[in-house]
C-alpha cells in the first residue's frame, strides 16, 4: 500500500509528492524543491523515514514542476521519467526561469520515455501512466487503481483546469484528456493535483465549471 506525502515549494507553490511502501521504497514525482531550504526539507523526510527513492516521475516539465529534478538525481541517481513529447520543454526551461526571473540549475542527463498504458512498479503497488497532453504537450497522470487517487499534474485542479496559453498548450485538447482519461475514472478517485488542494473526480464531474 502507498502513502501519499506532499510539500508545497518554490514562489509557484508546487505540489511535490513522495509516495512510498511498506518496505520503504518511495517514488519522487515532480520535484519543484527551488530553494535550498526546500531541498533540505526533501531530503530530510526521505532520511527521517528511511526511504530508498526508486524513481524520479515528472507529470510534465513546466519549470515550477522540475526545479529539483538535478537536486534528486545527484543526490539519489536517479533519471526522470517524462513523456517523449516533454523532451524539448525541458530542455527549455532553463531560458523558461530566466524569462520568469526564476533562474535555476537545470537537469540535463539522461532520460526515460514514458508512454500511454506502462506501469511504474514499486512492489506490489502500481502506477498506470495515463496520457493527458493539453496543458502541455507530453503531460500524463499517473493512476493508482487500488487505492483510488491518481497524481494528476496540472491536468484538473478543484473547480479549475490547467493553463494552457503556455507554449504546447490547447484548451481542446486538455478539455479531450479529461473528458477521455480522467472521467473514466471511478467517481470516488482523489485527484492530487499539481498546485492547491486535492479534489476527486465525482466533485469535479459535478461541479467544475470548465467542464459542465
Amino acid at each position: 500500500m502507498l502513502t501519499v506525502t506532499s510539500f508545497v515549494f518554490s514562489p509557484i507553490a508546487e505540489n511535490t509528492y513522495v509516495l512510498y511502501n511498506e518496505a520503504g521504497d518511495c517514488i519522487i514525482i515532480d520535484p519543484g524543491c527551488y530553494f535550498s531550504n526546500e531541498r533540505w526539507e526533501l531530503e530530510q523526510y526521505i532520511s527521517k523515514n528511511r526511504l530508498l527513492p526508486k524513481y524520479l516521475l515528472n507529470t510534465h516539465c513546466h519549470l515550477d514542476h522540475i526545479f529539483g529534478n538535478k537536486f534528486v538525481h545527484d543526490t539519489y541517481m536517479l533519471e526522470p521519467y517524462v513523456h517523449s513529447n516533454e523532451q524539448v520543454v525541458l530542455e527549455n526551461a532553463g531560458l523558461a526561469g530566466l524569462k520568469w526571473n526564476l533562474p535555476f540549475d537545470n537537469y540535463t542527463g539522461g532520460l526515460q520515455f514514458l508512454r500511454e498504458g506502462d506501469v511504474i512498479r514499486l512492489g506490489k503497488d502500481e502506477l498506470k501512466v495515463l496520457y493527458s497532453p493539453g496543458h502541455s504537450p507530453g503531460h500524463v497522470c499517473f493512476y493508482c487503481s487500488t487505492q483510488h487517487f491518481v497524481i494528476g499534474g496540472d491536468v484538473l485542479f478543484r473547480m479549475g483546469i490547467g493553463r494552457t496559453d503556455l507554449p504546447g498548450g490547447n484548451f481542446e485538447t486538455l478539455i479531450n484528456s479529461i473528458r477521455t482519461k480522467l472521467w473514466e475514472l471511478p467517481d470516488e478517485t482523489i485527484v492530487y493535483t499539481g498546485h492547491g488542494v486535492p479534489t476527486s473526480i465525482g466533485f469535479e464531474k459535478a461541479n467544475n465549471p470548465f467542464l459542465q
